[in-house]
């Protein structure tokens, strides 16, 4: 397609190219020819002048011979009473080549005449002179044929020849220009065609040129390593969450086949707490990746105003403490946000703290220029700063904590994130004297 494409830009860019060309050379053409008739009329005008004035000195000198030999198509004087006296060899025994005389206040008169008998031509140029004589006015006749639009049949020849090659050579340097800027995206289409899902370490080549095309296969590139990131994301996420999903079935069917193994022997009020225990795993584990499909596909939220003090506090009430909490909460910290999201959030921080801390857990809230932050500060043994982004990834659990953390789904905190990032914000872990510091930071509410 994107070849097809190509070409079409191809022949679309080279047909526009030509038709410019042919129109820049149609009114070059116009203007040439415009130049070249003006200045052939003028030289047409000045050659029937010129011999007409030769003839009036002619006649003052009293030279005039019966045929007149001129460089023009033809010539005629006629004396006081009207009569041929003189003309060229090509009007002798014709009648006067026209009655077109100079005005009265005027010495001469120059037009062009169509339709003049004595001539073939259509029009001619006609130069009149008007001479003083004793015995009256005489008139003197000098004609040669007028320039045609075209000036010359040669003319019109080479400037259609001088076109049509501008024209050609246009649409040549066009095709070949297009198709050498082209190129790159060619190769570029070639190479995302061989990439397929079971492929993406390979890369387009990137032009030498920095351009336009430069620019696109770096951008693409860039999404191919993005796509390449997230397919092996989700390549780890499905694995993890067949492994997660696996455990609970799996201690499940093994107790129901030891179960009906010696159904007689089975405590089976035992053995139903052992399942529903794997069920609410099981259940937990699902739950979260609703969740987490939900703010993957960017499913749309209750926006409210929320107090970040007012809910902390609320949900601290709540729910059970196993371990010390101490609050410290800074009033009218609101941000808009999702309210129910934003306790899902929340708990899962309490949570991972719960499971991690040894006896405190410190939640606090404060506005920090335009920021809401809240921080769930736990003494537990704390992350290494060189795995605190290991945490937020799915399904992933620090070795160290796998035993304290066994209930755990492996999702409560990629959950968190990602409700973080969907509301604006981030959360982070920062250092700490002790234990890890979660540090939640959201856009406060603009007044």
């Amino acid at each position: 397609m994107i070849t097809r494409f190509a070409g079409s830009v191809r022949a679309r860019l080279t047909l526009i190219a030509s038709v410019v060309m042919a129109l820049i050379c149609l009114v070059l053409n116009i203007l040439v020819l415009y130049g070249v008739h003006t200045a052939a009329d003028d030289y047409r005008t000045n050659q029937v002048i010129s011999a007409a004035l030769r003839i009036v000195h002619q006649i003052k000198r009293g030279t005039l011979p019966a045929e007149l030999n001129t460089d023009v198509d033809g010539a005629q004087v006629l004396n006081a009473t009207g009569q041929i006296v003189s003309a060229s060899a090509s009007l002798v025994g014709k009648p006067p080549i026209t009655d077109v005389v100079p005005d009265a206040d005027n010495a001469s008169r120059t037009e062009i005449i169509c339709g003049v008998t004595v001539f073939d031509r259509d029009c001619m140029v006609i130069a009149s002179f008007r001479v003083y004589e004793d015995d009256g006015d005489w008139i003197v006749y000098t004609a040669s044929g007028a320039i045609p639009w075209y000036v010359h049949g040669w003319v019109i020849a080479g400037l259609t020849a001088l076109s049509l090659g501008m024209v050609a050579l246009t649409a040549y340097g066009t095709s070949r220009t297009v198709a050498k800027t082209l190129a790159p995206v060619d190769a570029i289409r070639s190479k995302l065609a061989d990439i397929t899902a079971t492929d993406l370490g390979q890369r387009v080549p990137v032009p030498a040129a920095d351009d336009e095309i430069h620019a696109l296969a770096q951008t693409a590139n860039s999404t191919l390593d993005r796509l390449e990131a997230a397919v092996e994301q989700q390549r780890r996420f499905a694995s993890d969450a067949s492994h997660d999903l696996r455990s609970p079935i799996t201690a499940m069917r093994t107790q129901v086949e030891e179960a009906m193994l010696h159904p007689d022997d089975t405590d089976w009020e035992e053995t139903g707490h052992a399942l529903m225990s794997s069920i609410d795993r099981l259940q937990a584990i699902v739950t979260d990746l609703l969740t987490l499909a939900k703010l993957d596909a960017g499913a749309p939220s209750q926006v409210e105003s929320i107090d970040l003090a007012s809910l902390a506090a609320e949900e601290m009430s709540r729910r059970p403490h196993g371990k010390e909490v101490k609050l410290d909460l800074m009033p009218e910290v609101v941000v808009d946000g999702d309210r129910l999201r934003l306790i899902r959030l929340l708990t899962n921080l309490v949570d991972n703290a719960q499971r991690h801390a040894a006896s405190l857990i410190e939640i606090s809230v404060r506005a920090e220029g335009r920021q809401a932050v809240v921080e769930v500060v736990d003494d537990g043994a704390g992350i290494d700063p060189g795995q605190r982004e290991i945490v937020f990834r799915r399904f992933a659990r620090l070795d160290a904590s796998r035993n304290v953390d066994a209930g755990g789904t492996g999702l409560g905190l990629p959950i968190a994130r990602e409700i973080a990032k969907a509301h604006g914000g981030s959360l982070r872990i920062e250092d700490s004297a002790r234990g890890a510091r979660f540090v939640l930071r959201l856009p406060l509410r603009e007044a």
